[in-house]
């Protein structure tokens, strides 16, 4: 009787819930075990190098737990310090806000190509056969270490046409780069991208982690602000 009792609660409903829970858990536990994260965002810090002409970024504390019983500080910035991503809004006149672009075009499948020793870029690194529709291409230029440096956003390397709208024939959601821009004054690569609805994300760093990954997924999720670009976190997540 106790064996029959025992079987007949064993094959439940309750104990067949809580089995595939557990697989389910062990699989996500699995997939996480095998994923890492890779961090793609320059740390915003206090006097943040900025685009020539553009006014300083600062970053300062004004409370203090010691005297004040917790922290606080304020920041005080343009839209195109850092790590960030622009919006059609930047450099089209009836462009959108930042915060009214659909938060899933914010992530998707990533593609590297490495445009490191071209200045352009030449249409030739692009193989359409390997982008597919919606992916979020990166540019790893190797210039991103120089982030620091007085020279990176006057000497950075540049975006072709040709190149350009390549990967806008592949149609892409976003693209991005260790650079400050894609081009420079008038800027007709930003126009050509925006024209598309392609963001852009600039001064990205650590791209030369993802040299030689197959596959990894990009999240690069802006604040929603009511403004033609924003400060992003921009993550690279890799499948072992």
């Amino acid at each position: 009787m106790y064996a029959l009792h025992f079987t007949t609660l064993f094959y439940s409903p309750f104990f067949e819930f809580y089995n595939n829970s557990l697989s389910r858990l062990s699989i996500n536990g699995i997939k996480s075990f095998m994923s890492q994260s890779i961090d793609l965002t320059h740390t915003f810090s206090n006097n943040m190098p900025v685009y020539p002409g553009d006014p300083c970024a600062e970053l300062y504390q004004i409370a203090e737990f010691h005297s004040d019983s917790y922290n606080d500080f304020k920041i005080e910035t343009g839209m195109h310090v850092g790590t960030h991503i622009d919006a059609p809004m930047h450099m089209v006149e009836d462009g959108c806000y930042i915060s009214e672009i659909d938060v899933n075009s914010f992530s998707g499948n990533g593609y590297l190509i490495d445009a490191r020793n071209h200045n352009p870029f030449p249409p030739r690194l692009i193989d359409l056969n390997m982008i597919q529709s919606g992916d979020i291409v990166l540019i790893f230029t190797g210039f991103g270490s120089k982030f620091h440096q007085p020279n990176y956003f006057e000497e950075y390397p540049e975006f072709s046409q040709e190149f350009a709208r390549m990967l806008v024939e592949a149609n892409i959601s976003m693209v991005g780069m260790d650079t400050p821009s894609p081009d420079r004054h008038p800027y007709l690569i930003h126009k050509l991208f925006f024209s598309e609805n392609i963001l852009i994300i600039e001064n990205l760093t650590n791209l030369d982690k993802l040299l030689g990954v197959e596959k990894f997924k990009v999240y690069a999720f802006p604040l929603k602000l009511n403004s033609d670009a924003s400060p992003a976190r921009i993550i690279a997540e890799v499948q072992q």
